[in-house]
């Protein structure tokens, strides 16, 4: 037993005390129980990996039955292969940095325990996301990030602008949340289970227009999440949030949420031709678009805005054309890079007093 589920709850308590203790605490102590949270994620996230040699066998926890119905039941249970561990460290890896940047950048910013409250919050959940051993509790994950990030890009919400790219945040990702949602009704009617290792077991012998309408939808998922044609309107706007939001979610982490899930049900999409086609087309598009946008921007994060939507069609592309390993080596070393980039904005706006 490795308790697979430490890894998200340590951010999870750092959002509980700030969220509630955080006004009264010292902005030291905020940073630091926040901070510390996510350093926590990270290290055990690297016990867990050593103590299975690499993740060379996939390990799964089954902690209690969520949902039970007839035959189908749902259970609260977390696996972590090596795509897993990719994400989490990741996550971690990235996230802890971020942390750390935002105890300078938002010093002076009245709602700073709010903020850090919020992050840990963002980072509970997407970790939960890449944790999930099923699809309902990967959604849970999903709608949680969707609504930490409507947090976090709103948290100036006296600026009307803010707000405003908050809700169009929101409102944008329920259109994919939707596919999402018909794609897990799918699978339950196919295959009777929600239960991710069974449903790739199983994908083999099931007809392929099937197939490809669960992949379709779960591409529309995909699309809001990643910021793909046409539902990319919202991440430009999301620079509205503070520099360091941009880049854990805009840039590191949660647009990857989309590119994680097709890779994740690599099987269902190499039983279908015509879905990988769709992904490789949307994502070469995508690219090519959101570069060309990006080359008359004037904004130096709507600049990177545009630059990311460009690089996750450069990820699509490659899942689409059934190289998995390499989008997410492509997803690892964009979030580093990305997140630096976004950092760099940050200091630059800072010194600019806020050009």
């Amino acid at each position: 037993m490795q308790n697979l589920w430490l890894i998200p709850a340590f951010p999870l308590a750092g959002f509980l005390i700030n969220g509630v203790f955080g006004r009264k605490l010292p902005k030291f102590a905020v940073s630091f129980i926040a901070i510390l949270s996510v350093l926590l994620s990270f290290a055990w996230t690297l016990k867990v990996f050593v103590a299975t040699q690499s993740f060379s066998t996939p390990v799964t926890e089954r902690y209690f039955t969520w949902i039970q119905s007839g035959q189908f039941q749902v259970g609260w249970d977390f696996t972590a292969d090596r795509l897993t561990a990719v994400m989490l460290f990741v996550i971690t890896g990235v996230g802890s940095l971020i942390h750390i940047y935002s105890r300078g950048y938002m010093a002076h910013d009245e709602s700073f325990a709010r903020f850090f409250a919020y992050l840990n919050l963002f980072m509970a959940f997407m970790l939960t996301l890449v944790l999930a051993a099923n699809y309902l509790l990967l959604f849970i994950g999903w709608e949680g990030v969707g609504l930490a990030s409507y947090l976090l890009v709103g948290f100036w919400y006296k600026k009307k602008s803010a707000t405003d790219a908050g809700n169009k945040a929101f409102i944008v990702n329920r259109i994919g949340d939707f596919g999402f949602m018909l794609a897990m009704l799918l699978i339950v009617i196919n295959f009777g289970t929600l239960d991710i290792a069974t449903v790739t077991g199983a994908a083999p012998g099931k007809a392929a227009v099937t197939l490809t309408a669960i992949c379709l939808l779960l591409l529309v998922g995909a699309c809001g999440k990643s910021a793909q044609f046409p539902l990319y309107v919202w991440l430009p706007d999301a620079m509205e949030g503070p520099t360091p939001v941009s880049a854990l979610i805009h840039a590191a982490t949660m647009v990857t949420a989309g590119i994680y899930v097709i890779a994740r049900s690599s099987v269902l999409f190499s039983h279908s031709a015509t879905a990988s086609e769709v992904v490789a087309y949307v994502g070469l598009f995508t690219a090519i678009f959101a570069a060309s946008i990006g080359l008359l921007q004037n904004d130096i994060k709507k600049i990177f805005a545009y630059s990311t939507v460009s690089q996750l069609g450069y990820m699509f592309l490659g899942l689409g054309v059934g190289a998995y390993s390499a989008s997410v080596y492509h997803l690892m070393t964009h979030a580093f890079f990305k997140a630096l980039l976004f950092l760099g904005a940050g200091s630059v706006i800072h010194a600019c007093a806020g050009e």
